[in-house]
């Protein structure tokens, strides 16, 4: 009997060893990438200062930042790996190679990102922050010491305020509970803090995503080389080129004489507009015709079908939410993986369901980006400040983490919610989950109507002007008129 009770716990303990050396090595990968993609966009003034301590402080400051981006991967990809463990269990049950691939080791992984984000939202970012900006207080001794004691007083202020407006809030909303749970912080305070986070995350969604849908398109369409219907494009590119030419002249003529720096702003700026429509243009001219035009059709409906088929999967998880009450998200202890799909399409609809959880983040992440509300945080290579890098991290953050409550609210997947994420207050709500998805489908459905409604409409408005061209004025009269162009801009 003892030495079945000393294998179990030996067994336990390996167990648990394994689990921590795969969570380790996922997050020191990320962490790695993260601090490229952070190096990449940071500032280089501010790290290669004279000053010591500030150089110190930034560096520290970076360092939670990658952290918190860390986290923020994580948190995206909670759910895929959830799904794709589960359908790599089902493929291989009974393979030797796949036995670490446990439920243990993914409601770890869950509780892990839960902690560490709501770490990084409430002390680490703030702290970051606070950090930068601080000076030590005035009287004590400088250094970097002065500006820890200083950032941690205001990080406690910070608290104080926090749980304060927490207490009134939960005052306001449940009288009795509140008062009677007044010291009674880790289990009724903070979870609702969480809850209050959460919700203002999957509202961010909410608002960041059908716009990101629609974006989408223009963001993938100025990556790839566009079909242009009845254009001549080296009669388009001549034109370019002459007109590049005569800005030149131009502002070399400028230089010489008295021009107002403010005409010779503006000259510049046309310079710049033109000579980035003439690159793109040689850009067309080189690219094949399989990539001209067949590339752009195909990433083009590709998006087409994925916003459609989230359209319709929410529209369908609206319609379970009238007939069955078990459709509501909710938090399960044991994800039991290995024993059934959590689709009814088997692989193939597990691998959508990932597929459309990451399109779906990418598409909240453009729209954020490109919302004129926080446009101004879009972060540019090595010309990001550190506020700029923090901002962004929360932002992220937010994001990231509501994505698994987001997904599973809409019905994208039937993986229910592991540990904390499953214990919020208005989950169980069936009012503001079907409100959630109605203004979901209402949002996405019209902009995507007015995103392609609109570029069909430009396209044939481009096309059919183009097309009227050759009728007034006649292929050889084009010449001239480029010849005419150019003598004017001598002349000027």
């Amino acid at each position: 009997m003892e030495t079945d009770d000393v294998s179990v716990r030996e067994q336990l303990f390996h167990n648990r060893v394994r689990e921590t050396i795969i969570c380790i090595l996922l997050f020191t990968c990320l962490y790695m990438v993260c601090y490229l993609v952070l190096t990449h966009f940071k500032k280089t003034a501010e790290f290669l200062t004279d000053d010591i301590e500030d150089a110190t402080v930034n560096k520290i400051a970076l360092w939670l930042c990658t952290f918190t981006l860390s986290v923020a991967v994580c948190a995206v990809l909670l759910l895929p790996i959830s799904i794709l463990s589960n359908e790599v269990l089902l493929t291989f049950p009974h393979s030797y190679y796949m036995q670490w691939l446990n439920g243990s080791l993914i409601h770890g992984l869950w509780n892990l990102v839960f902690l560490f984000s709501n770490l990084s939202l409430v002390f680490l970012m703030p702290f970051a922050y606070f950090f930068t900006e601080s000076e030590g207080f005035a009287g004590s001794k400088k250094g970097v010491m002065a500006r820890v004691y200083e950032a941690v007083v205001l990080l406690l202020l910070l608290a104080l305020l926090v749980l304060g407006i927490v207490w009134v809030a939960s005052a306001l909303l449940h009288d009795n509970i509140a008062r009677k749970s007044l010291y009674d912080l880790w289990e009724y305070y903070l979870p609702y803090l969480y809850s209050g986070i959460s919700l203002f995350g999957v509202l961010m969604l909410l608002l960041c995503t059908p716009f990101g849908l629609s974006r989408m398109f223009s963001v993938t369409g100025s990556l790839l080389v566009k079909p242009r219907l009845l254009e001549d494009i080296e009669d388009t590119l001549s034109c370019s080129m002459f007109e590049e030419n005569s800005l030149r002249r131009k502002l070399n003529c400028g230089n010489k004489s008295c021009w107002s720096k403010l005409n010779m702003e503006a000259l510049r700026q046309e310079y710049q507009t033109v000579r980035t429509k003439r690159v793109a243009l040689e850009m067309r001219r080189k690219a094949s015709p399989w990539q001209r035009n067949l590339g752009y059709p195909l990433v083009m409906m590709a998006l087409l079908a994925l916003t459609v088929m989230c359209v319709l999967m929410v529209c369908f998880n609206v319609l379970e939410l009238l007939l069955d009450e078990t459709a509501l998200p909710r938090g399960m202890e044991d994800p039991h993986l290995g024993m059934a799909s959590f689709s009814m399409f088997g692989s193939l609809g597990a691998a959508v369901q990932v597929v459309l959880i990451l399109y779906l983040m990418l598409s909240s992440v453009v729209g954020f980006y490109s919302s004129s509300l926080f446009s101004g945080l879009l972060p540019r290579a090595k010309d990001t400040n550190l506020t700029q890098i923090i901002a962004n991290c929360v932002s992220l953050l937010i994001l990231s983490s509501a994505l698994p409550v987001f997904s599973r609210t809409l019905g994208i997947t039937r993986f229910d919610l592991l540990g904390d994420f499953g214990r919020y207050n208005w989950l169980g709500n069936f009012y503001v989950v079907f409100l959630y998805n109605m203004m979901f489908a209402g949002l996405t459905s019209a902009s995507l109507i007015k995103t392609v409604t609109w570029a069909v409409q430009r396209e044939l408005i481009r096309a059919f002007g183009l097309h009227r061209l050759p009728l007034t004025v006649s292929r050889s009269t084009v010449p001239f008129r480029l010849l005419l162009a150019s003598g004017l801009s001598k002349i000027q």
